[in-house]
């Protein structure tokens, strides 16, 4: 039996995951979830969402495929090109990307705003606490103060000067039915998703098909290299992303192993 047999989900921290296991980002993932879960930042259902995206990620290959990355760069440039971007957060994704996604806020000027289908004060002030003692300074999504037209539940509630006057919206690990009626308010919108075939990748402008712990820094990789470029280089970067390509190639890979 390996020391890879005896590694375990079930770890006090993250660090404890050894970075050689051949499953490290599944494992670091799980881990982050379950925390989550015991902070009271995901929802349990989230555990079941998580599970799926997995299943997707292993048959990727657990790495970043040249169209997710081009799909990365893509996303960086419409944020960096954007006058009021926003970036999404849910309770996966806060438990999974929180150091990640202020990052990212700083490398292209967006706001942080927390939007859950499971929505609580407890929850909003324990996932807002948590981006902030990531290094976030201001996160929306408290005031609530208007609605995305279509939604009947929770995640219609958003706010005025956030995800509702966003030209450019980062929705990650988002349901269907969200990312189509945020399609409907003719916002660019930028998705992450492992699933190329469900419905928000599909209606996405920039459906990027990759783990969102890859994605989210590679995303602030390319905005930091992308910082200083003129208007019309972002421009051609939007206008060469070719987003069925992309999604035509992951399900390639995910189909075929290759």
């Amino acid at each position: 039996m390996t020391d890879y047999d005896t590694v375990s989900a079930d770890v006090e921290h993250e660090e404890e995951i050894p970075e050689d296991h051949p499953r490290y980002q599944d494992l670091l993932t799980r881990h982050r979830i379950e925390r989550g879960v015991e902070k009271g930042i995901t929802h349990l259902q989230g555990m079941h969402a998580e599970g799926r995206g997995s299943a997707f990620d292993y048959l990727l290959g657990e790495e970043t495929i040249p169209s997710a990355d081009d799909a990365e760069r893509a996303a960086a440039a419409h944020l960096l090109l954007a006058d009021d971007p926003v970036l999404s957060i849910n309770g996966n994704v806060a438990a999974l990307v929180p150091g990640e996604m202020v990052e990212l806020a700083d490398a292209t000027g967006a706001d942080l705003e927390v939007n859950l289908f499971n929505r609580t004060p407890e929850r909003i002030g324990a996932i807002t606490a948590h981006l902030r003692e990531h290094g976030a300074e201001d996160v929306k999504g408290l005031e609530a103060d208007a609605r995305i037209p279509n939604l009947d539940h929770q995640r219609a509630k958003v706010d005025e000067d956030g995800i509702h006057a966003a030209d450019v919206v980062l929705v990650p690990l988002e349901d269907g039915d969200r990312a189509e009626a945020l399609n409907e308010m003719d916002k660019t919108e930028i998705v992450i998703d492992l699933n190329p075939l469900s419905r928000s990748p599909q209606v996405a402008d920039v459906p990027i098909v990759d783990n969102i712990i890859r994605a989210v820094p590679n995303m602030t990789e390319h905005a930091n290299a992308l910082t200083d470029a003129e208007e019309a280089e972002l421009r051609t970067v939007v206008e060469e992303f070719d987003r069925e390509r992309a999604l035509e190639d992951a399900e390639r890979r995910i189909r075929d192993g290759l």
